[in-house]
């Protein structure tokens, strides 16, 4: 079966499976070992194998089913296979009563490479040790510990190809699963395959149980922030059923096989386990079967029944395995005397619940067996198991304060302040989310109202910082019912506003909250007022400052813009850089992105990472695509900051050309939207809209707009809506209707002024200056030119100065029939041309020839409208904007009758053309190329502009690459003149 060709059929259709069940498997493979279906899974988990061998790249897959569906199943055959092609398998577990230790699954996928940690950099190599808690908690800010484990995996590559397994991922801690997620996001290079198995959403806790006993909040969602390659592994085939049943149960009774069938509904697990527990009667035919037989939440009872014939030693040994959160399945303790050990593990492996592997370890057959376990002890007895489990632990792990909080049967305030302690250190570690879970914990334990509060706060904000946003609404409505003591009211409203923006998309409480508690943060004496300890919350004003700055971004309400200007002074230079980015852009911002470089330049020369996130987004405000700033934030494998990095990503695709990553947007809104990002997945859907308008595709920004305009305009975002004004103007351009395009933007500006509360101004000043034109508004346009040149907008960004000066060369000139004032726009054009990185601003530039092109034409001047035009249509049709494109070849059809004959790549230079270009490649000046060709600067800097597009470049410097090699036969004889001087 293993050797012949492999049907590639859809996964999760009837024809899936391969199910592994116990040590047998059916149907043979050359390996010896069994299968029965489950091909098309075979076939994608053989390729991601293939791909990591042949350093074809790295690859994450997502095996998402139902309990007993063989997930771990397929993990086992993948092991092997791998171990078999020379990979190294590293493997880990998730652990229902393990959610609650931070980097718990890390520390076992890791636990075979960590004599090489040794190699790594100190500092990465310090924050993976505090970690993983092999040395002293320091603070971790998370941004070195994702970068820690990746170096080490890719360490571990060069040895030899890298297999990462993660069973049950909707039980790992939250700390690891970031990490996972950090992880995939970065392996397309190595020779890595990442494999983690999960349960659907709604399946993460054993079906009728309550939370685990050892917190007081539901566990993650599963696959939280894993947007990963999913496969569903479905029910096996009606065909596949069979197999399995008639290979395991040969002498079954065809009327119990159809029933066993008919309840299993391909459940693999259900198959094997169901017939097994009948009465022989039962499955041979003999006597009617039960009108009702257990599947999914039967089927854990169904285990749970066979718990009730083992004798009570054997029943606590297997509550105590099960509660234990070790994640290493070994016994809780010692079973002395060999009697004893017969007559504990004896009952339980022969009615196959658990086993001993040959390391000594107590493992459950299946996960639903340990669930069951759980589910079918009393109260009393899970307890007692947790004190027992508590008493063989040392005194500093976390694992006993759990064990020891789940076995409390009131409040203690003692135990509370532990509890407390401990959430810190593990926040300090980067556990934000799991040291909320202690804090909440902590809450629930406590004797006094108010310390209760207090701490339900602080895990609250401890979970938004981690990403658990769902659980910190839950905390923050519960908080919303009781009174919050003055002391920790900064940190409340902070947890509420994070909680309105981001999951609720709502902004009032931005600015009805936050500027009391910053007055409070700030006040003298106030320094650490309601804050936990430590410096996890150190910058707790800057990210009320922030969230306030989103805010007045967002909404424009001036409010916000009065709070951020009063306590500007009491921020980090980062964050008063940010608000000058954003506050009032051609009035605040000039020099913010040469200021920008130089503290990404700084932070990066000295290995600093903090405030990466005000950065980033002050970069968003002036179109920075640093690189070494996207390094600086993609260390932080929080979903929040991750979040943010991908919003910027989509917008600097659309600005710089990279179209084909459109579709990112919305696979991202997706992901924003299951973690409760809700306002990202907003902010997601409103940059996918940037694609359609530039397309000119005008049913999918309609669409896209019915979707994302009622929420903006309930949030009063106008941050949203403005934008969707200003993509319907676009979209007007491309379709050539100017007057209606012209209308909605002098909505948003009027002629000659730049508008306060319209932080992205500069990206409408083009389309307003175009419009105008082509609707014969030149007094208009020029006005807008002369506000963006008196306000210096080109000193903000270089994107500013691009359309500064591209608007600028569409105004050039106000006669096109005047020699003179012709040679002006061809010199405004030529500049705009030669801003310096004009072209990474793909669509703009586009635009910017094609309005070129067509002045030329109207000026009859044919043979010079082809280039721009050329090149124009060659970029519009690359980034797939069919309208734009449908311009330029309307054209140069008037140009040349041949829109398409040169489109595909630049045209060939004149002789005269390439004469100049190679002496301007020596380093001459236009003056001096024109003495030495008897022609005049301004004709020699007419032909460069010509020459430009053709070669494909927009700047001097670029020349002497662009130029075919070789002498031009029409070059001047004699050597090119000296410069002066030289």
């Amino acid at each position: 079966m293993g050797n012949g060709p492999v049907d590639t059929e859809r996964v999760g259709t009837e024809h899936g499976g391969t199910e592994l069940v116990g040590t047998e498997y059916v149907g043979t493979e050359h390996d010896g070992t069994e299968l029965v279906g489950r091909r098309s899974e075979r076939v994608l988990l053989q390729r991601a194998l293939d791909d990591a061998r042949s350093g074809a790249g790295g690859s994450t897959t997502v095996l998402r089913g139902d309990p007993g569906i063989g997930k771990t199943a397929l993990l086992d055959w993948v092991a092997a296979r791998a171990g078999r092609a020379g990979f190294t398998v590293l493997r880990a577990g998730g652990d229902e009563a393990g959610t609650g230790i931070a980097f718990g699954a890390l520390h076992q996928v890791l636990r075979p490479l960590l004599e090489h940690a040794r190699a790594l950099p100190q500092r990465q190599r310090a924050a993976l040790e505090s970690a993983l808690g092999l040395c002293d908690p320091a603070f971790s800010d998370g941004l070195m510990v994702g970068a820690s484990v990746l170096a080490l995996l890719a360490e571990e590559t060069r040895r030899r190809p890298v297999l990462v397994l993660v069973d049950d991922l909707h039980w790992v801690d939250s700390s690891s699963a970031a990490v996972l997620v950090f992880l995939r996001q970065r392996i397309a290079d190595l020779p890595l395959a990442l494999i983690g198995t999960s349960r659907p959403i709604g399946t993460n806790r054993p079906i009728g149980t309550s939370p685990p006993t050892g917190t007081s909040r539901p566990a993650a969602s599963v696959l939280e922030g894993w947007p990963a390659h999913l496969v569903d592994v479905g029910a096996l085939s009606d065909h596949d059923s069979r197999a399995l049943l008639r290979r395991r149960y040969p002498d079954l009774a065809a009327v119990t096989a159809r029933r066993v069938l008919d309840e299993a509904a391909g459940n693999p697990l259900a198959l094997t386990e169901l017939p097994g527990r009948l009465e022989d009667e039962h499955r041979r035919g003999v006597v009617p079967l039960p009108e009702r037989l257990p599947l999914g939440e039967r089927l854990e009872a169904l285990f749970a029944q066979g718990l009730r014939s083992l004798p009570a030693e054997a029943r606590r040994t297997l509550l105590c395995t099960a509660l234990d959160g070790a994640g290493t399945g070994a016994l809780p303790g010692p079973v002395p005397g060999r009697d004893r050990a017969e007559r504990v593990l004896g009952p339980i492996e022969a009615g196959g619940l658990a086993r001993l592997d040959p390391t000594g370890r107590l493992v459950f057959r299946h996960s639903l067996v340990r669930s069951a376990v759980i589910a079918a002890a009393s109260e009393a007895d899970r307890r007692a198991a947790h004190r027992t489990l508590a008493r063989r632990l040392r005194a500093d792990d976390p694992r006993r304060l759990l064990h020891e909080a789940s076995a409390a049967e009131g409040p203690d305030e003692r135990l509370a302040a532990r509890l407390q302690e401990a959430g810190t250190r593990m926040a300090l570690r980067g556990g934000d989310a799991e040291g909320a879970l202690l804090v909440d914990r902590a809450a629930s334990l406590s004797t006094d109202a108010g310390n209760r509060v207090r701490r339900l706060t602080w895990a609250a904000v401890m979970s938004a910082r981690g990403g658990r946003l769902a659980y910190a609404a839950k905390l923050v409505g519960e908080l919303k019912r009781a009174p919050v003591p003055e002391d920790v009211a900064p940190l409340f409203a902070y947890a509420v506003v994070y909680v309105d923006q981001s999951h609720h998309v709502d902004f009032a409480s931005s600015f009805s909250l936050l500027p009391t508690a910053l007055a409070a943060l700030t006040a003298p004496g106030a320094l650490g007022s309601g804050c936990p300890p430590g410096p996890a919350f150190g910058d707790l004003v800057e990210q009320m400052f922030f969230k306030l700055l989103l805010a007045s971004v967002y909404t424009g309400d001036p409010r916000g813009w009065e709070t951020l200007e009063r306590y500007r002074e009491h921020v980090f230079p980062a964050a008063r850089l940010c608000h000058r980015a954003w506050a009032d852009p051609p009035r605040t911002a000039h020099g913010a992105e040469a200021e920008l470089r130089r503290m990404v330049a700084h932070r990066t020369a000295r290995g600093e990472t903090g405030h990466a996130w005000l950065l980033l987004w002050a970069a968003s405000a002036v179109d920075s695509g640093d690189p070494d700033l996207w390094r600086l934030s993609g260390g932080e494998h929080a979903y929040a900051t991750q979040g943010s990095v991908a919003k910027a990503r989509c917008h600097q695709d659309f600005l710089r050309g990279r179209w084909d990553t459109a579709g990112d947007c919305l696979r991202e809104a997706e992901t924003a939207e299951e973690l409760g990002y809700h306002c990202n997945a907003l902010l997601f859907r409103h940059y996918h809209a940037h694609f359609l308008a530039g397309r000119g595709d005008e049913r999918g920004l309609r669409e896209a707009r019915a979707r994302i305009e009622p929420v903006a305009r309930r949030a009063r975002m106008r941050f949203v809506t403005d934008h969707l004004d200003r993509l319907g103007a676009l979209v007007a351009l491309a379709h050539g209707r100017h007057e209606e395009a012209y209308t909605r933007l002098r909505g948003m500006m009027s002629p000659g002024d730049l508008p306060r509360g319209l932080s992205w101004f500069h990206l409408p000043f083009f389309d307003f200056v175009y419009a105008a034109l082509r609707c014969g508004r030149r007094t208009e346009a020029r006005a807008h030119v002369a506000a963006g040149q008196a306000a210096r907008m080109g000193d903000i960004s270089a994107h500013h100065a691009f359309l500064l000066a591209a608007a600028t060369a569409l105004t050039a000139g106000a006669d096109e029939a005047d020699a003179t004032d012709e040679a002006e726009a061809d010199a405004a054009y030529t500049a705009a041309c030669a801003v310096p990185g004009a072209d990474q601003w793909v669509f703009d530039l586009a635009r910017l020839r094609l309005a070129h092109g067509s002045r030329l034409l109207r000026q009859g001047r044919h043979t010079d409208a082809g280039d721009p035009l050329r090149a124009a249509l060659a970029a519009f049709t690359r980034l797939g904007a069919a309208p734009w494109a449908e311009q330029c070849r309307s054209a140069l059809r008037g140009a040349d009758g041949s829109p398409d004959s040169t489109a595909a790549g630049p045209a060939e230079l004149t002789a005269q053309e390439l004469r100049i270009a190679r002496l301007v490649a020596t380093g001459l000046t236009n003056k001096e190329v024109g003495a030495a060709l008897h022609l005049s600067p301004r004709t020699v800097g007419a032909h460069l502009y010509r020459a430009f597009p053709k070669l494909g470049i927009t700047s001097r410097a670029a020349l002497a690459r662009a130029l075919p090699p070789g002498r031009s036969s029409g070059s001047p004889p004699g050597p090119a003149p000296s410069r002066r001087g030289s």
